[in-house]
């Protein structure tokens, strides 16, 4: 399976390519006035409105740094019922992809009921790198405001 691989700090994380459907530059968002702290607001995308999540906001609190490899990774977003949406993924030093089988991710053997979205762990030689599931990044109360902000905005 093919990864695209971006950090956290100095931590590696993998999204699944499949779910991938662009890298964008940083571009200017519209913020959601008393949105969850997680959401750098929304921009136009060919038309339509696309919530950005800041990974950083989410994972570390704090905003993503302003850098060249600070991208918006459009990915496929099941909501609740089934319906696929496009999320924006505010993250840093998005600038490799990997291949790695399925069976190179293990649990990682911590259970972290505040961060859904931390999946297994691989190997490569790089060091480790930690998948982020997609379907699983946004909180339900961000989930049930968020969609309905972008198409107001």
């Amino acid at each position: 399976m093919l990864f695209l691989v971006f950090q956290l700090d100095a931590e590696r994380y993998a999204l699944d390519a499949a779910t991938v459907t662009a890298v964008l530059p940083r571009v200017e968002l519209r913020r959601l006035p008393q949105a969850h702290a997680a959401v750098a607001g929304v921009f136009d995308y060919r038309g339509e409105v696309v919530p950005v999540i800041d990974l950083c906001a989410l994972a570390l609190q704090r905003p993503a740094r302003d850098a060249m490899s600070t991208r918006i990774v459009l990915a496929d977003y099941l909501d609740r019922s089934g319906g696929a949406r496009r999320l924006g993924l505010l993250a840093e030093r998005v600038v490799d992809t990997v291949r790695l089988p399925e069976e190179a991710f293990a649990p990682s053997g911590v259970d972290q009921p505040q961060a859904r979205y931390l999946g297994p762990v691989a190997r490569d030689a790089h060091g480790l790198l930690q998948r982020i599931g997609v379907r699983e990044l946004l909180p339900e109360a961000v989930h049930d405001l968020l969609f309905v902000q972008a198409a107001q905005a």
